[in-house]
């Protein structure tokens, strides 16, 4: 993006009306219209901002334009109202000077947008650090709580603000804020009760309903259809582009920055649900028996709800909506209220809830945001405040704003010229009176203390007596109909005049901005503005927590029956206060104008944008800052801009600037009383100067950039025929070096082939000698050598036929043994043990040499493989081992348990808790647990129980409880039993006369029979004082019960119960055990 440095440099029409030629309403309009179509939104009236409502997103508002505009000269860059915020907040930090930063215009202008854009650039601007960031953080967060309260769908706005905001900044020595304080002006209450068609009600109500949690609502006893509540009204509930679910979130996040506690926002929330409430109060008419009429509630569901609600005895306000009690010094008079004043009761008591709850809000913020600390605060103050209206439909609230608006407009023209003396004289320039519309004659037509219509309407309110909107209308057309500004129909008519547009009931207004027609109806009770005692004793006698700081008056002990003041007086000393407060201050104004009413984008209406241009007064802005001189600028800057124009000051004066420009002036022969100048600035009288300078530097920009062009094209082709020189000399050097290496190579190769070829003679020469002599040597060797052998022969012939034949045998034996451990190297089987390859003999008289190192290699590589075992895994193998030579080719289930470790403790015993009881009694290392089947000699059934082996004993205990049944000692075994079948049952028998023989013998089953039995053989053999255990395999064996033995016996068939082994009696003597017959 093009940064300008100047406000008249790529000038979309005029970036100053004040430099407007000529100046008239319609090219005013025009120059408008043109930098709007080009989203230049912004345009000055010397130090005024106008700024036109684009209704869409437009990049001029990031950080890049933040830092761009940051202390910069308020004409330096094009229009913006970061350059105005940067004026304000640099005079306050620099030159101590409070600040104000006047905002107007209409609904939908974009005030609001404004007033947020000002205070987000000052708080980018300024310090940084934890506690600035907090109260930046808070400032900016008290402008979506205020929005929600106090912001409203209109026809015009989708986000109109119904009321008057000015918020004070205070600021340190540095520039950083230190807090603020906002002041609200006249809330528009009666948007509670009653919305124009296509407009809605205040935003925090659809929030509510849209955006709380159903917790939420049910708490506050609210439903989220909005078409069951009297005061929303439904044809604009939703509105395009605003989510209010979004933001009430935004809202309760805000209120949380800003300080609010959350008991304190559930309190808030009850008055809003209380005021939906309260609209759907409804009255029927009774009649009493002395005839008069009086109202009862209709439902009263409604009311129980709000009571419970705001914690008022349901018969308390109840009654507060049925009867009025007047009190006149020592007397009390109650009266029915009949069903209109009920409804006009309950409205009023909506009306001020919800107005006193905004009041206490902006208190809570003000709490929040002021600053701390007690030492002199700089301030900037920024207006965000209604425009001037002007409906088909006026009444009392256009009345006040219209009067604001006149306030204002006579605080501008007044700051305005007093800001323009004050520089002329400042710089030494003759000052000479401006002739403009004095709007004062409004103001005082208005609030005269005495003839003032507030003055008057408030008189009315206060007369006993009937008192009617006709009868204050009456009033007016007495004292005001000579007022030049005030028309009437009666005093019209008073006139001889006839005008059919002004109707019986209203008067008008000449107001600065237009002529403004008022209807009568409802000054009176708007004035009033009453709220019954009865309704606010009722308020005041609940129980939560801000009804009470809300209606102070209905304190029965604090009785007061003087008049409350009315709503005109109350904002006429609101506005008084203002005016002294902006006043004390440097002004700044943005005058926002909407360019139509369809909220659309690059549309621009003429007559919209001509009415809004004529009440804000804009075109007798520009004609008082025109009045003197249109344009002054600094003689630094201005000797900068325009210095190119003369050959003296070009392109350096070394002089003051003052006289820099005074020679620059003189050489362009411009006419003395079209410029004069001041102690630091040149002011210039008419626009067209400027142009003319303007053109003549334009022109001489044109010629600069010409020379400059030539200039640079020399300069280019220069360079480039330098450096195309350069180029030519390397790649010539380099041509002629790769030609003299390419010619080199050759001549190389050249003589390499003919060395190659020399040296290849010669040495084929050479070796040709050296074949020859070889050959020579061999011969004669040959020879000798069949000579010697000869000699040798003939002398030995007779040794060698003696013994040639045993020495041919030996070394042909040598030489087969020699090659046939070669060739066993070469194929030895692997090192595993089961391995039983073996290479095949070669000759049939190695067989038992090849036997016997088969055998040796055999035992080597088992010994290798035992060497690798652990304690443990020896252990393993020995046991599986004694299984072997105890079981194999005598019991059938052998087999099956050859790939079976040996696991031993099959309970876990020591980590179960189950059997920690069962731990704790057996005092040995636990060599085996596992769990077996006691047989029953009664009826051949088992039952389960915990077989422990040690090393001094073995241990039957009970599997669900633990406990021990029997513990027998190792030395009081005398044998076991097993059959030859692949069932597991065994029996231990004791040894007659032993301790543990009393009960008899003991005949168990177990899955893991071959482990039990040779780890019991095992432990009776590692102890040298014992017997070894004797194992008995057989298929028929006695066994010992008490006093009696039977005979089990084992038989191979089919049981009746599948494959199981089954046992069953057959008699006092004999238990059979049927085996399944095995494949």
């Amino acid at each position: 993006m093009e940064v300008k440095t100047s406000l008249l440099d790529n000038m979309i029409g005029v970036g100053d009306m004040v430099l407007l030629e000529p100046l008239s309403e319609d090219s005013f309009l025009e120059n408008l219209r043109n930098r709007f179509d080009h989203n230049e939104i912004y345009t000055y009236i010397g130090s005024v901002v106008i700024s036109m409502n684009p209704y869409r997103s437009l990049p001029i508002y990031t950080p890049d334009k933040v830092e761009e505009y940051r202390n910069r000269n308020f004409y330096e860059l094009s229009p913006h109202i970061y350059a105005l915020a940067d004026e304000a907040y640099r005079s306050l930090r620099d030159q101590d000077k409070d600040q104000c930063i006047l905002i107007t215009g209409e609904s939908g202008a974009g005030k609001t947008e404004a007033s947020k854009l000002v205070m987000s650039y000052v708080a980018a601007v300024c310090g940084k650090g934890q506690e600035v960031n907090k109260v930046k953080e808070q400032l900016l967060q008290s402008n979506p709580v205020l929005e929600a309260f106090g912001n409203a769908k209109t026809v015009r706005n989708d986000n109109s603000s119904r009321f008057g905001k000015y918020m004070d900044i205070e600021f340190d020595f540095k520039g950083d804020p230190l807090g603020g304080v906002i002041s609200n002006y006249l809330l528009e209450k009666s948007r509670v009760v009653k919305q124009p068609r296509g407009e809605r009600n205040f935003h925090i109500f659809y929030q509510l309903l849209s955006g709380a949690s159903d917790d939420t609502l049910k708490k506050l006893k609210l439903d989220r259809d909005f078409s069951k509540y009297n005061y929303l009204s439904l044809d604009s509930a939703a509105v395009n582009g605003l989510d209010d679910a979004a933001n009430f979130r935004t809202v309760r996040n805000a209120m949380q920055i800003v300080g609010f506690m959350e008991d304190e926002v559930q309190s808030v929330l009850e008055l809003v649900a209380a005021v939906l409430k309260l609209g759907n109060i409804e009255f029927k008419p009774e009649s009493r028996c002395n005839g008069t009429d009086e109202s009862r509630i209709k439902d009263k569901n409604d009311l129980k709800e709000m009571c419970e609600l705001l914690g008022i005895e349901q018969s308390v306000l109840e009654r507060a909506f049925s009867y009025r009690t007047v009190e006149a010094k020592m007397e009390k008079v109650s009266t029915t209220l009949n069903v209109a004043q009920a409804y006009y009761a309950r409205d009023a008591l909506a009306k001020n809830l919800y107005s006193r709850l905004f009041s206490w809000l902006v208190t809570r913020i003000n709490e929040s945001i002021k600053a701390q600390t007690k030492t002199r605060h700089k301030v900037m103050g920024v207006l965000d405040i209604y425009g001037f209206e002007i409906f088909e439909d006026n009444s009392f609230e256009q009345f006040i704003i219209n009067y604001c608006n006149e306030k204002l407009q006579q605080i501008f023209i007044e700051l305005t010229l007093r800001e323009e003396q004050e520089e002329y004289v400042r710089e030494g320039i003759e000052w000479t009176n401006i002739e403009y519309f004095n709007n004062a004659i409004i103001c005082d037509l208005i609030e005269n203390h005495q003839n003032g219509i507030l003055a008057m309407l408030d008189e009315e309110c206060l007369r006993p007596g009937t008192v009617t909107d006709e009868t204050f209308l009456d009033k007016l057309n007495t004292i005001c109909a000579e007022h030049q500004h005030f028309e009437s129909r009666l005093s019209k008519n008073s006139k001889f005049l006839t005008d059919h547009s002004l109707p019986h009931s209203c008067f008008r207004i000449q107001h600065y901005a237009g002529k403004v027609l008022y209807r009568v109806e409802g000054f009176v009770d708007k004035n009033n503005d009453l709220l019954y005692r009865d309704l606010s004793q009722a308020m005041y006698k609940a129980t939560h927590s801000l009804i009470k700081q809300l209606f102070p008056e209905g304190n029965p002990t604090k009785v007061n029956l003087k008049r409350p003041p009315t709503a005109g007086f109350q904002f006429k000393a609101s506005v008084g206060t203002l005016m002294k407060n902006l006043q004390t201050k440097n002004p700044n104004y943005i005058r926002c104008i909407k360019p139509n009413d369809k909220k659309a984008s690059h549309i621009f209406t003429d007559s919209l944008v001509r009415h809004q241009a004529r009440y804000l007064g804009l075109m007798e802005n520009v004609r008082v800052r025109r009045a003197g001189y249109a344009f002054r600028q600094a003689y630094e800057p201005c000797l900068e801009r325009y210095k190119m124009l003369c050959k003296r000051t070009w392109p350096h004066w070394r002089g003051p600037a003052r006289e820099g420009v005074e020679v620059l002036m003189a050489d362009l022969q411009v006419p003395t009383e079209e410029y004069s100048y001041g102690r630091s600035k040149i002011f210039i009288r008419n626009p067209r100067t400027l142009f003319f300078l303007e053109e003549r530097r334009r022109q001489c920009l044109q010629d600069l950039a010409t020379l400059i062009q030539k200039i640079y094209r020399g300069w280019k082709c220069r360079r480039q025929f330098l450096l195309l020189k350069k180029s030519q000399i390397v790649v010539a050097a380099w041509y002629r070096r790769y030609a003299q290496q390419k010619k080199y190579q050759k001549i190389k190769s050249a003589t390499t082939v003919v060395q190659s070829y020399t040296r290849g003679w010669q040495a084929r020469k050479l070796l040709r000698e050296l074949k020859y002599q070889k050959r020579c040597e061999e011969a004669v060797t040959t020879i000798s050598a069949f000579w010697h052998g000869t000699q040798v022969r003939r002398e030995y012939r007779k040794f060698f036929r003696a013994n040639a034949g045993k020495k041919i045998y030996d070394f042909i034996i040598q030489r087969i043994m020699q090659k046939y451990f070669l060739g066993l190297k070469n194929t030895m089987p692997p090192m595993s043990p089961i391995e039983k390859n073996w290479p095949a003999r070669p000759y049939l008289f190695l067989d038992g040499v090849h036997k016997e190192l088969r055998r040796i290699f055999h035992l080597w590589r088992c010994k290798k493989y035992r060497s690798q075992f652990t304690e443990e895994k020896k252990a393993v193998y020995e046991e599986k081992l004694e299984a072997s030579e105890i079981f194999k080719d005598k019991k059938a289930l052998y087999p099956s348990s050859v790939n079976q470790p040996f696991k031993g403790d099959y309970l876990e015993i020591s980590k179960n808790p189950k059997y920690q009881k069962l731990n704790s009694a057996v005092d040995e290392k636990v060599l085996l647990a596992d769990v077996v089947n006691k047989i029953n000699r009664a009826n051949g059934k088992g039952t389960a129980r915990i077989f422990l082996l040690t090393k001094k004993s073995v241990v039957l205990a009970d599997q669900k409880t633990g406990q021990v049944k029997a513990s027998v000692p190792l030395p009081d075994l005398a044998s076991v039993s097993v059959s030859t079948q692949s069932d597991g049952f065994f029996a231990l028998k004791l040894k007659e006369g032993s301790a543990s023989a009393i009960k008899g013998d003991f005949l168990l089953s177990s899955e893991h029979l071959i482990e039990i039995i040779t780890k019991l053989h095992r432990t009776g053999a590692t102890d040298a004082d014992r017997e070894q255990l004797l194992v008995d395999i057989s298929d028929e064996f006695l066994v010992q019960f008490k006093q009696d033995k039977v005979c089990v016996k084992f038989i191979q068939g089919a049981p009746k119960n599948g494959n199981s082994v089954s046992c069953k009696r057959k008699n006092n003597r004999l238990l059979e055990v049927s085996v399944p017959t095995t494949a």
